[in-house]
């Protein structure tokens, strides 16, 4: 169990459960709003819209079109931090403070990204079941037809008091 249960993120695949340390030294205005957001239940069920094979699976649209958010936009909050296998950042338009609920896993290392896109936390655990989603079409700029979805999204220190009150 991860110490800070405040800022670590269970995101329930099809395939397993993903735990994600939030990170907000680097960016607490995004990680208050995936927090909110995912309070909200906003994340349960929306798809990995665009996925890239050895690149990054990307999710957080409830339309899963690539254009659709919560309707809040976050100002960026860029650092010295790098995009390597199990960041988690968010996507966003040309615009730097575009960004609003959608988010992207990390494959590989994707240095062109650093400084131009937010990190807001990492993996600690799961990230094989993020390899299993599935990928999208190539020439299609990752976009993936019958998608993978996000079965549930919820900040640790919820699921946990939900956990113990049932458990009572």
């Amino acid at each position: 169990m991860a110490a800070d249960q405040e800022n670590t993120l269970y995101v329930d695949v099809p395939f397993g459960r993903v735990v994600i340390a939030m990170r907000p030294d680097l960016a607490p205005n995004h990680v208050a709003q995936i927090k909110t957001l995912a309070r909200r239940g906003f994340y349960d069920g929306v798809p990995f819209h665009r996925v890239i094979d050895g690149f990054m699976a990307q999710t957080g649209d409830p339309t899963g079109t690539g254009t659709g958010g919560s309707g809040t936009k976050v100002k960026a909050e860029f650092s010295a931090e790098k995009h390597v296998r199990g960041i988690v950042s968010m996507a966003r338009s040309s615009d730097p403070n575009s960004a609003d609920s959608q988010f992207f896993f990390v494959f590989a290392p994707a240095p062109f990204l650093d400084g131009q896109y937010t990190i807001w936390g990492q993996v600690e655990s799961g990230m094989e079941f993020i390899d299993k989603v599935k990928k999208g079409d190539p020439g299609r700029n990752g976009s993936v037809a019958n998608p993978d979805k996000i079965v549930k999204m919820q900040v640790a220190a919820d699921a946990d008091k939900a956990g113990a009150a049932k458990a009572k």
